[in-house]
């Protein structure tokens, strides 16, 4: 039995070093206090989505508030969003859309429900969100927003526009490179940071956000299986569940000792474990432990070999 006490981590599924640029940009932006600036709000048509979204969004983020007046949702959300983003002082933009006066834009962008409020940067939209949120989330989702915008610009630094009159990197007025690739998507960084505080509940609803949105995100799927390992060991007291494991029929106790094996970094322990409950288990204890170590497989990245094998083996076990 593996040492359970034995300090490890689960390499490839949960990014446990930080984003520390996001976090100290969104320590600045606290200590240089409120902005007397007022943020650029524009009501936005078929016809000018083009030049005020994705032309605007090139140089700072756009959030995009599509309300309708048939939606007492959008009439709370909207003074919300013109507030926060207000408070950014120009750094962001917000555009409204009135969807049933341009339903067109409400179709490309498969809008089902409003109000919904998509962040647009670099033309992509990178995040957003469906539901009416109470202020204090709102500014939360803004805050990750504008910290995964400042992690792209540290390391796109020719990406970063130029302040009014301040020549450009290449020495021509506001003249800039071209970006290299999209900004972090605020919902990896979002999570990322939660697992760094701890918060692994935050850091399973960032991660269950991008899958919504990008159902076939690899990262997002091993990270959200690697939190859920984090939080089911996380109070777990191992002295214990050594003990309890002794006894091949305490399922839970199995399960729990296959998750610390895995943390310590003895993988093919902890498949192994988990196939031999298969193996002697049936019905729904059999179909407990036989979706437990799926879920563990996702934890680990496609090509680790440990995979392939536990995979076979899991066959053998269940025909």
């Amino acid at each position: 039995m593996a040492d359970f006490s034995k300090p490890g981590s689960l390499y490839g599924a949960v990014d446990l070093g930080a984003r520390k640029q996001a976090l100290e940009a969104q320590a600045r932006r606290e200590a240089a206090g409120p902005q007397a600036a007022t943020a650029s709000v524009v009501d936005v048509t078929e016809e000018t989505f083009t030049s005020d979204v994705i032309d605007k969004s090139m140089t700072v983020p756009v959030v995009l508030d599509l309300w309708s007046p048939r939606a007492p949702g959008s009439a709370q959300l909207s003074p919300v969003l013109e507030k926060v983003v207000g408070d950014l002082g120009g750094k962001a933009v917000l555009a409204k859309v009135n969807v049933d006066a341009s339903p067109q834009i409400a179709q490309a962008l498969r809008v089902q429900a409003v109000p919904t409020v998509l962040a647009i940067f670099q033309g992509q939209a990178v995040t957003g969100f469906q539901q009416v949120l109470p202020e204090q989330e709102v500014r939360r989702w803004l805050d990750e927003l504008m910290g995964a915008v400042e992690q792209f610009y540290q390391a796109n630094p020719g990406a970063r526009p130029a302040e009014a009159g301040e020549p450009g990197e290449l020495g021509e007025p506001g003249e800039q490179e071209a970006p290299s690739g999209p900004p972090a998507d605020p919902d990896m960084v979002a999570a990322e940071q939660a697992i760094d505080r701890g918060d692994f509940d935050a850091a399973l609803q960032a991660y269950q956000r991008l899958l919504a949105r990008e159902p076939g995100n690899e990262d997002a799927k091993m990270g959200l299986a690697g939190v859920g390992l984090l939080k089911r060991t996380s109070e777990a007291d191992p002295a214990d569940v050594q003990r309890r494991a002794q006894d091949p029929a305490d399922l839970d106790a199995q399960l729990l000792a296959a998750d610390l094996e895995m943390m310590s970094g003895a993988v093919d322990q902890a498949f192994e474990r988990i196939i031999a409950v298969v193996k002697r288990t049936s019905g729904d204890e059999r179909d407990k432990a036989r979706r437990h170590l799926l879920g563990l497989f996702e934890a680990l990245p496609a090509e680790d070999p440990s995979l392939a094998k536990a995979r076979r083996a899991l066959a053998s076990a269940l025909f």
